[in-house]
């Protein structure tokens, strides 16, 4: 409803419609940003959880800025458990997804290695972690891990060989390793020489970004 006052026409209106399209705009704005929005878990051990590191200098934390700094608008979920093994990912599998995240990257099977765990078991193990993930068409981002030498070439081969294998097997994106760069590197690692300081996971996020990147990109995120 208008009225007219001297030449001046006046809509009464007015400042309620410009005040109701501007919130219908901003709900909308919200809304497609909101939609936008993926969510990536990190389903691993204390690498994976920033083992001995403020939240904010962990993997995930460090690994989430990065890729929005890049432009891509992806929460990265910290699914990870200090000490865990493969065995313990794969059994707290159902629990993690209930977050229904859009993407997973499984870091598992350090503590494998080190506890020198039949590496038919670690394959069996990240196997049924990635037919669970295929069957609920989650993608994935395998990271691999490296026995420790002092096991002996024939461990080293069954253990080594299962991320590329199964990575093949189901279709997942294969990080060869995951601390790639960093592993042994006292200026890179913490006093215990096995999990990385800030410094460290800045290498890591760096080399693994692309790798992320590929996963997403090309499952239409």
């Amino acid at each position: 409803m208008a009225y007219v006052t001297g030449r001046r026409r006046i809509n009464r209106w007015a400042p309620r419609s410009i005040w109701a399209l501007a919130l219908l705009c901003g709900l909308v704005g919200a809304t497609s940003v909101q939609a936008a929005s993926r969510t990536l878990l990190v389903l691993g051990d204390s690498l994976g959880a920033g083992y001995g590191l403020p939240a904010a200098q962990g993997f995930t934390a460090r690994l989430e800025a990065v890729l929005r700094r890049r432009g891509h608008d992806i929460k990265v979920m910290n699914g990870s458990i200090s000490g865990d093994t493969t065995a313990g990912g794969r059994a707290r599998l159902g629990w993690a997804l209930s977050s229904k995240p859009d993407y997973v990257l499984v870091e598992l099977g350090g503590n494998d290695g080190l506890r020198g765990l039949d590496p038919a078991e670690t394959r069996a193990n990240l196997k049924a972690i990635l037919a669970r993930l295929r069957e609920r068409k989650i993608p994935v981002l395998l990271a691999g891990m490296m026995a420790p030498r002092n096991l002996g070439p024939e461990y080293e081969r069954a253990f080594n060989s299962a991320y590329p294998e199964l990575a093949r097997q189901y279709g997942a994106v294969l990080y060869p390793f995951f601390l790639d760069g960093v592993a042994l590197d006292p200026k890179l690692n913490q006093p215990d020489l096995i999990h990385p300081n800030a410094k460290g996971v800045s290498v890591i996020v760096e080399r693994i970004v692309p790798f992320v990147e590929n996963l997403v990109t090309r499952t239409g995120g």
